[in-house]
């Protein structure tokens, strides 16, 4: 939950007591400080936000923020991070912790049983780019939607599509939360594919059943992601596992855990501006051939099995071993000065 405080004044009221920690996104990262000085507005929501009085008030604040939270994360004993993207924060931040990377168990064992990919190289799917994520701004949807008008106007009459009567279409998943300005957030994506002129190619779904999210994962040819520095990115898992060719965005777990080369051969592609989205999205969707592509779904599935349920017990029955070993090691010791 990043209650770090907590765990910390728990090894003071409790001394002899070991604390254990699953860090799934990092109270305050590195990302985050960098991020208030960043003047491209491509580093999340607070970039450029360390400029003026105000902006100066709010960096000296994560800067304590950050001592505090490495203060209190060096009173922890056990420590497992969700990604290599949290673990190179939580390593900066509390420095003397050696955190180890335990990917969340993600349900590909379900996924793959309900999707078959084809063994032969004839690619049936829709050209269709998918993007699971919150309504929220952080998820840099906008990013998406230009990315995909730059590529739709530029491509959607080539032989790829019109050979097949195929249009490319964008669809985006994701939940609003009621009364929030997730609600507002929605409403400027929904005008600005009236600006882009890609309306009627763009659909979007909120607060959708998992059974139509499934349906939609069987056949779209593309799973998208446009945050930057996500800490996982558990989607990203469920597409792979799906059949479906990642582009993300070139930064956090998509980036250093999900989206890399398996057995020396890629399974997908990074991307940070419009431009190089678009480009990625010709890629898949104009120039690989059928079998390109239905090899890249193959060797995605099989990436994603070290993301199983699993994977994950076994890891972390192995780390609260080592949380057991301490106990008993404490308890020893006392038990010795008590004799």
């Amino acid at each position: 939950m990043g209650y770090a405080f907590v765990l910390a004044f728990s090894r003071y009221l409790f001394p002899s007591v070991p604390t254990a920690a699953y860090v799934h996104y990092p109270t305050i990262s590195t990302d985050m400080l960098a991020s208030l000085d960043d003047r491209t507005g491509t580093k999340g929501i607070h970039s450029g936000a360390g400029t003026g009085l105000r902006g100066r008030a709010k960096k000296f604040y994560w800067h304590i923020f950050a001592y505090l939270y490495g203060w209190a994360g060096r009173r922890i004993n056990v420590v497992m991070c969700n990604s290599t993207w949290t673990a190179n924060h939580i390593r900066q931040l509390w420095k003397s912790t050696t955190p180890i990377v335990l990917y969340p168990p993600c349900p590909v064992q379900e996924i793959e049983s309900k999707i078959t990919l084809p063994s032969r190289p004839t690619d049936d799917r829709n050209p269709t780019i998918l993007y699971v994520a919150q309504f929220r701004p952080e998820k840099n949807h906008s990013l998406i939607l230009n990315a995909f008008a730059k590529f739709y106007h530029a491509h959607s009459n080539s032989p790829a599509f019109t050979t097949t009567n195929k249009k490319p279409h964008l669809i985006l998943i994701g939940s609003v939360r009621a009364n929030t300005p997730d609600e507002k957030h929605i409403y400027a994506l929904r005008l600005l594919t009236r600006e882009l002129k890609i309306t009627d190619v763009t659909t979007f779904i909120t607060d959708a059943p998992f059974s139509l999210i499934l349906q939609h994962l069987q056949t779209s040819s593309i799973g998208v992601n446009g945050m930057y520095a996500e800490h996982f990115g558990i989607g990203n898992v469920e597409g792979l596992a799906a059949g479906l060719i990642p582009v993300v965005h070139n930064s956090g777990g998509p980036k250093l855990d999900i989206v890399v080369p398996w057995e020396g051969k890629v399974i997908g592609f990074h991307a940070e501006t419009e431009g190089q989205y678009a480009d990625a999205f010709v890629k898949v969707l104009v120039e690989m051939s059928e079998e390109e592509r239905v090899e890249m779904r193959k060797r995605g599935r099989e990436s994603v099995r070290r993301f199983g349920g699993d994977v994950f017990v076994q890891g972390w029955l192995r780390e609260m071993e080592k949380l057991v070993n301490l106990q008993t090691q404490r308890a020893g010791r006392v038990n010795t000065v008590q004799r």
